[in-house]
Formats: C-alpha cells, structure tokens, sequence
C-alpha cells in the first residue's frame, strides 16, 4: 500500500434509537476521529431529525478536512429496515457535501461485521428493538420489516420496559400475581405507586417513550428469584431463538455450522437465565449454531465496512480492530441502546 493509499479517508456511522457514533479513519486502520452523539434512527426520531444529527457527527469528524477527500463513507442506521426507507434517506442526505456515493444500509450489518466474517451468519440485535438478519455464503439473505407489534416484534428494550409497567400495574391493583417488580418500578421513577405513574403518562406528565430505560429492573428481579420477571425474560429468549430459527430455515442452514451474533445492550448483560434459556432453544431448532456475544461497539462494524470497501489490508482493519474495541470511553452505553 502507499504512501497515499495510507492518506485515503473513509468515516462510518452507526447510529441507533439512543446514541449515534462516527468514526473518521484513513485506509491503515488508524482512527482520525470518534464522534458520539444522540439516537438518529429515522423510525424513531423521524427523517430530518436523523439527518441533522449524521451530518452534524460527520461535519465534527471532518473538522477542517475537504469532505471531497473521503473515498468511502458507510452510514448504517437501526430503522432502515426497508427499501423505500433507505431509499428516502439517501434522497434526504444527497445535498449534503459528504454524501456522494455513500453506502447507507441498516445497523444489522454492522453488527454482524462487528462479529465475524463468516459466510454463513446470523445477527440479532435487541437494543431499543430487536430485529435480526441471516447471509448465506451465495449472497442469500434474510431480513425482517421490525415496524414493531406491527410486524410481529416483541423483545425489545421498549417492550422490555411496557412489560415492567403492565405486570406491575396488575400486581398493584389485584388482576395478576405478586411481582417485585411493583417496588423497584416505584423506586426507579420516583412515584407513589403504579397508578399514579400511569396517570402521569396518559395526560402527558412523563414520556411513555422513557419505558425503554427500565428493561434492566426486569433482569435484577428475575435474578432475585420473581416468577413474573422469569416468565418475561424466558419469552425474550424465545423472540431471539425464533429470529434465529426463521432465517436458518429460511435459507437452509439448520445443520451448517454457524455463528448467531447476539448485540445490543440486553446481550452485553448476559443475564444468566436469558442466555441458558436461548442456548436451550437454539439446541432444539438450530443444534449447529454457536451463541456469541458481541461486546465490541457496533461503530467497529461498520468501519471494517467501509475498509473492506475501500480495498484496505487485513494490517489496516486489525489496527482498527484494536483501537475502536479498546477505547473504553466510547465503548460504554446505555443497557438498552441499539
């Protein structure tokens, strides 16, 4: 590689329902820039406030430097999960002076780049969402829409979190069972009790939206012994075995040997009943698939990516490897960020 090959620039973006990262580098791995900021999926925040969030990143990450000198720049967004969605938000970045020829495409791959270079892959992801996607070695893939309930999603930090909510307020006013989870509700948003949290969110006193923070009370109750927290945090497992299941059987994979990339902040967790109740599921409709926890910030992903398209050397993305895995500064996030 030469001396200006080195020089040649490429940023990537990772940007989730809680938090946003981009990451200037050259084409020998080393890292120019890291930039964080707040969520930009355009599911959640909306279109042009997506935007305006990538392009202030990028405009930081960039400082003085022309943005016509990057060769490569790979956006990938939690919340692109359809064509005509990706479509729209490349249309919505074209006036903008970094963004010809940028590859924009949904966080999932940046997850499973994050994971492996198998041919053969899933990745589920289960942050704010979850959603997940299999690659065979022929370029076959398997995607999800994840709009949500709509399409048939549960398991996300926000469904995590209405789940908190739900059984506590059944426990509180006598139609379910005795939960924990009535007490360390109470504690964590500072209320007199259920109903009176429920009441503050339907005439606008408190953001439904800030459910999604409460994912983690699940996992503490369960790990003190509550069988309403166990039941929910079984069926969590359930919702990532049948993500693996359907992309498997989809693609025919079911006796390949393969790697199941697990992301997100629930994943990092790994909770211990979570993870036993997925590997008892995985044994049963996929026996050849191997759990693995991604720990490594998905920004890693999706710099590889844009390396990987740049034609840069193994040299250049180990360097990579190393200082976006290592920088624990960056590396921390919130439980449920995607």
């Amino acid at each position: 590689m030469t001396r200006g090959d080195r020089n040649r620039l490429v940023l990537a973006a990772d940007g989730g329902g809680s938090k946003t990262d981009v990451v200037l580098l050259d084409t020998a791995g080393e890292v120019l820039a890291w930039e964080r900021g707040t969520g930009s999926s355009p599911q959640i925040d909306g279109l042009a406030p997506s935007v305006r969030v990538i392009d202030g990143l990028v405009r930081r990450a960039l400082g003085h430097r022309d943005p016509r000198d990057l060769d490569v720049v790979g956006l990938y967004l939690s919340g692109l999960d359809l064509a005509e969605e990706i479509a729209a938000f490349r249309a919505a970045i074209a006036p903008l002076p970094w963004s010809p020829g940028a590859i924009v495409e949904n966080d999932l791959h940046a997850l499973l780049r994050a994971g492996t270079d198998a041919p053969d892959a899933v990745a589920v992801i289960c942050g704010t969402g979850m959603n997940a996607i299999g690659v065979r070695a022929d370029g076959a893939q398997v995607r999800f829409p994840a709009l949500g309930p709509l399409s048939g999603d549960w398991g996300g930090g926000a469904e995590l979190g209405d789940a908190v909510v739900w059984h506590a307020a059944r426990a509180e006013d006598g139609r379910g069972p005795h939960t924990l989870l009535v007490e360390r509700l109470l504690a964590a948003v500072d209320a007199s009790s259920v109903a009176a949290l429920i009441e503050d969110v339907h005439l606008g006193r408190r953001p439904a939206q800030a459910f999604a923070a409460l994912a983690p009370l699940l996992f503490e109750a369960a790990a003190a012994g509550d069988e309403v927290a166990r039941q929910v945090v079984r069926r969590q497992a359930d919702e990532v075995v049948a993500f693996v299941r359907a992309c498997v059987d989809r693609l025919g994979l079911r006796a390949v040997e393969l790697p199941v990339l697990f992301g997100g902040g629930v994943a990092r967790g790994r909770d211990p009943l979570l993870l036993a109740s997925i590997h008892a599921g995985l044994a049963e409709h996929a026996p050849s698939a191997r759990l693995e926890i991604v720990d490594a910030p998905p920004v890693l992903g999706a710099a590889l990516l844009v390396l990987d398209a740049a034609g840069a050397e193994a040299t250049a993305k180990v360097r990579a490897r190393d200082h976006l895995s290592s920088d624990l500064r960056h590396a921390a996030e919130p439980v449920v960020a995607r």
